[in-house]
């Protein structure tokens, strides 16, 4: 019996030559060469992100209130009924914890979008935990913000189930890398996490078409809730979202960084956050690694350039072909392994670290 042509698994080798960015590397090469420590308070607390965006001029959801303390939390309750949708969520937070979103209330009683009651009693508890640094980075203590809902564009209406799709963009020395839009499933309760069994789809950088998705570890063609094809979307926008990302790179000074954006229904992009750490299962997204990306931008970005003139440089770069990933081109019935057991080989024999946010 003929043996099959594909594999779960690739040696840390392959991995290598198909330019699979491992954590080490990522961060000997690509943070603490181009990630001054003194800058990362600015992508690690979410107020000073934003403060650096209204200076830029780059959209962000609008901040109703901030609770710093526990004696903020009885005005703000009080106050609640001003903002009937608002989004809760911790300043220094990592990896989405911490995050509530209200979909509606009437003062006493808070639905979340994932259907939760809460009373008031639960909301203050919650606000509470946050200013406690339950949820932030080093157990800091925290401040909580209140922001605008973001309402979902339609253009992603079959695409996304209970909650609002993501986009992450990779900057490296102010030029778009590698970019993929994530997806909430039923799985991911909502949630644009591929952890908790979001879609990831890569996205083409000059065109803002996306890819192939992945879920759950398995290559995706079709969204798992609504059948509908995860490859071939536009993503409205897409100039918008990539000069925001490299207008916002320049403002908070580092050389390596994810920017997540968002799309409003009104506002179209606006960013959420920022990461100096950014994750690496966007190389499965894209099926294909950065390494050879980053490399190629060393050689051949010139220096000095404007964002515009940055911009028009990555319409016409012409970048070498991506070396598909292995197993994400073997047949559509196959898996490739899961994200967490691929982080761990794309590592081996490298070490390991947790990352801010996937």
């Amino acid at each position: 019996m003929p043996r099959p042509t594909w594999r779960f698994w690739l040696w840390p080798g392959e991995l290598r030559r198909s330019g699979v960015l491992g954590i080490n590397r990522r961060n000997a090469e690509f943070l603490f060469g181009h990630n001054p420590r003194a800058r990362y308070p600015l992508v690690d607390d979410k107020l000073l992100t934003k403060q650096i965006c209204h200076q830029r001029g780059i959209p962000v959801p609008e901040t109703y209130s901030v609770i710093e303390r526990n004696g903020d939390i009885a005005g703000f309750l009080r106050s609640a009924a001003r903002w009937p949708q608002f989004v809760v969520k911790p300043a220094k937070g990592a990896e989405g914890r911490g995050i509530l979103v209200i979909r509606h209330h009437d003062g006493r009683v808070f639905t979340t979008a994932g259907g939760q009651t809460l009373d008031s009693a639960d909301l203050g508890y919650h606000l509470a935990t946050i200013l406690s640094g339950l949820y932030s980075l080093g157990g800091q203590t925290d401040r909580a913000l209140v922001e605008q809902r973001i309402v979902r564009h339609p253009a992603f209406a079959d695409v996304a189930v209970g909650g609002t799709p993501d986009i992450r963009v990779i900057v490296y020395r102010g030029v778009p890398a590698m970019a993929m839009l994530r997806l909430p499933t039923v799985a991911s309760r909502g949630r644009a996490n591929l952890y908790q069994g979001a879609v990831a789809a890569g996205i083409e950088l000059q065109t803002g078409r996306t890819l192939g998705g992945v879920c759950r570890g398995r290559a995706v063609d079709y969204h798992p809730d609504t059948g509908r094809p995860i490859a071939g979307l536009t993503i409205p926008s897409w100039d918008d979202v990539i000069r925001s990302a490299m207008n916002l790179a320049d403002g908070i000074g580092l050389g390596y960084l994810g920017v997540d954006f968002v799309l409003d229904a009104a506002l179209g992009p606006v960013v959420l956050e920022a990461n100096a750490r950014p994750g690496l299962a966007i190389q499965i997204a894209n099926r294909a690694g950065l390494v050879h990306r980053l490399e190629w931008i060393d050689a051949h970005l010139p220096p000095g350039l404007a964002i515009d003139e940055r911009a028009r440089w990555l319409q016409s770069a012409k970048q070498p072909a991506d070396q598909p990933l292995v197993w994400l081109a073997s047949p559509a019935t196959s898996t490739l392994e899961s994200l967490p057991a691929l982080r761990h080989a794309s590592n081996a024999s490298l070490g390991a670290e947790p990352s801010r946010r996937h």
